[in-house]
């Protein structure tokens, strides 16, 4: 499906490719510069061209949503700016930030309270974003600041209705459901009570709708977003980490999915171990174990970042997948953490899909820094 002429102009015109993001049966995201009027702007665009015809029509209408949705939140800086929107694709700006589940925000109150004033924002403009029960739309702005992203299911009023309101309170109970988790000594008994009490329609759509939705987007569209990884990243990922561990050389191993132009989700192994050649081995055992697909990339390390738990910090390790080399940096505490990260995103494999202007997004210490 090719995008019509008057979009596909203006993409060819002011639109610079960089790095994709995702792809599923719903659009295609990826990062990229913009050549807005005041200026090129690093930015995100959205585009229908590559979905299937059978998810077309659903696909159209999540467009429609989100650009509506963009269009009316322009300027009050709780999320993307529409740049430019055509039927068929759109281009926001580019937020300098990671999602919750890679910023792990704990204990970061300052990150809540300013998560309850752009929801505060939103609501005020009669938007109701309808999905912020997943991290991934909840961004940490290397400020320190809250933004949302994802406007797909968001809806518009132009009155305080009671629908509304209902849409308002869920947006804000999946808020504090977030904060729960990383700052739950900071809940007020306030908000205790709203975490406790779900809207009928919440609960409803939990017995019923939600069901459905599954069946249909797990089932018919064989479609699962987890962290973005969908069903390889769910189901494929712990089977291949179990059959990657067995092998005698191996430490541990930590798996996260990237996006790819060609299959849609890729995954990339990092394994921790000593022995060199071991990529080639490992990858001629995982084709005989008669599993699943062996991952894209498979990439050896010393040693794997790993949190104050002891745990691999594979938010650090998604990034490194999907070359958003200048979003670590932020998350790098210092420059230990980079020394460390130097080996690792030299020697990284993810190198087809790079961004085409990432150079100097990191500044890695070199052999005469402290």
């Amino acid at each position: 499906m090719n995008l019509p002429k008057d979009d596909a102009e203006v993409l060819s015109a002011r639109w610079i490719e960089g790095v994709l993001l995702k792809r599923d049966v719903f659009s295609t995201v990826e990062r990229g510069r913009f050549r807005a009027d005041g200026g090129d702007a690093e930015a995100v665009l959205r585009r229908l061209d590559e979905v299937p015809w059978w998810s077309f029509i659903p696909a159209r209408h999540l467009f429609a949503r989100e650009r509506k949705a963009l269009a009316l939140a322009k300027g009050l800086q709780v999320g993307p700016e529409l740049l430019w929107a055509g039927r068929r694709a759109l281009v926001r700006g580019f937020i300098d930030g990671v999602a919750l589940h890679l910023a792990k925000p704990h204990g970061d109150l300052a990150y809540f309270r300013s998560a309850k004033r752009a929801l505060h924002r939103l609501h005020r403009a009669g938007i109701c974003h309808n999905d912020l029960a997943k991290e991934q739309n909840w961004l940490r702005g290397s400020n320190g600041c809250c933004y949302l992203t994802d406007f797909q299911l968001a809806a518009c009023f132009r009155t305080r209705s009671r629908l509304f309101r209902i849409a308002a309170y869920e947006d804000l109970r999946h808020l504090l459901k977030h904060k729960r988790s990383y700052a739950p000594q900071a809940l007020t008994p306030k908000e205790r009570k709203i975490l406790a009490r779900k809207s009928l329609v919440a609960s409803l759509w939990l017995m019923t709708g939600k069901k459905v939705y599954r069946a249909i987007t797990r089932g018919l569209f064989n479609f699962t977003d987890r962290e973005g990884g969908g069903r390889r990243l769910v189901n494929d990922a712990p089977v291949l980490a179990d059959l990657i561990r067995r092998h005698p050389d191996v430490r541990d191993t930590a798996i996260v999915a990237f996006a790819d132009r060609r299959t849609g989700v890729g995954l990339y192994a990092f394994v921790e171990a000593d022995k060199s050649g071991l990529e080639a081995e490992l990858r001629s055992e995982l084709a005989t174990a008669k599993g699943p697909k062996p991952p894209e990339h498979i990439q050896v390390v010393q040693a794997l970042p790993r949190d104050a738990s002891g745990k691999p910090r594979t938010e650090i390790l998604q990034l490194v997948a999907m070359n958003q080399l200048d979003l670590i940096a932020p998350m790098m505490a210092n420059e230990t953490d980079r020394a460390f990260l130097k080996d690792i995103l030299e020697q990284r494999k993810n190198l087809r899909d790079r961004f085409n202007f990432e150079a100097g997004d990191l500044k890695l210490p070199s052999s005469n820094q402290a």
